[in-house]
């Protein structure tokens, strides 16, 4: 296990930005659509890439993230897909609420498919990454009139299979942008060689307060106001087409995790692991996942 001592991965840039792949300034240049949708109160921010009226894809973040960990991937599918990303109610540009739930999170994925037009060729396939895989479970499981398939991206259940440490959440504030991207840091704790991929999913994360101190963009409180259902019912329970997703290093996903869900998860699952991956798939292979997300919507078709 990676103790949580690692040096940051944008420490001593000072605010720049380090140089970046032509694929990936190219997938920023993909134009999107910004819209909001209302779920329970709470403001929801979303971005949608590609052509209303094709086949739908919903991205869900994982804890503390926020749309930004799939908006650098997500254009890369836009050529043939209607693709959403959103940020769970707590984190990113979205609303924060009293308390949150697995429950919560699926209503605002529907209601972010729906608003984008990811629904206008049939039931979308939903994507979600870590913490992001429980509401996808849900869906796939209580829901399966509302997806096509699933696919769950190095997620961890909650049980004594659980080795990380639960993220500390301080709320703390920092002077300026280039002392918060200093302190950023990926949870569980692991390296980062892609800092290009760090520093753009870091600037989506922080905001400017009133007062101009910086901030990260989610509640402090979300681990202790949230309610998570069982996912592993969830899991054994799925009714679509499912696929479970992992990184070859990581040790949240791995070891007796990977067991006990290969022996929940329903016959037939395919489990998927990507080589020198750790936990954040998407910022340690982009391409790699990319290429594996792009076979299973292939074989599904």
């Amino acid at each position: 296990m990676i103790e949580d001592n690692m040096e940051p991965p944008l420490l001593g840039l000072e605010g720049a930005s380090p140089p970046a792949p032509e694929w990936f300034t190219r997938a920023l240049a993909v134009p999107f659509e910004s819209y909001s949708v209302t779920v329970d109160g709470a403001a929801i921010d979303c971005r949608a890439w590609g052509e209303r009226g094709k086949p739908g894809l919903v991205f869900f973040h994982g804890n503390a993230a926020h749309l930004g960990w799939w908006s650098f991937l997500a254009p890369l599918f836009a050529a043939d897909y209607r693709v959403v990303a959103f940020s769970l109610s707590g984190m990113g540009a979205s609303d924060r609420r009293a308390a949150y739930s697995t429950e919560l999170y699926i209503r605002e994925g529907l209601a972010a498919a729906e608003a984008g037009g990811a629904l206008l060729a049939g039931p979308p396939v939903m994507i979600g990454h870590s913490a992001g895989g429980m509401p996808v479970f849900g869906l796939a499981a209580r829901f399966p009139d509302r997806l096509r398939a699933a696919i769950v991206v190095d997620t961890g259940l909650p049980g004594p299979e659980m080795t990380a440490k639960p993220p500390r959440h301080t709320g703390r504030t920092y002077p300026s942008l280039s002392a918060a991207l200093d302190r950023f840091r990926l949870s569980p704790p692991q390296p980062c060689e892609n800092i290009y991929v760090a520093d753009y999913i870091a600037r989506l994360g922080v905001v400017r307060q009133d007062d101009g101190n910086f901030a990260w963009r989610f509640d402090p409180r979300l681990m202790e106001a949230r309610d998570l259902g069982d996912s592993w019912a969830d899991l054994a329970g799925a009714k679509v087409p499912l696929a479970l997703i992992r990184g070859e290093r990581s040790w949240l996903s791995g070891g007796a995790m990977e067991q006990r869900m290969r022996h929940t998860a329903p016959a037939g699952t395919p489990f998927i692991a990507i080589p020198e991956a750790y936990h954040h798939v998407m910022v340690d292979q982009p391409l790699a996942l990319v290429a594996a997300l792009r076979t299973l919507l292939e074989a599904w078709a």
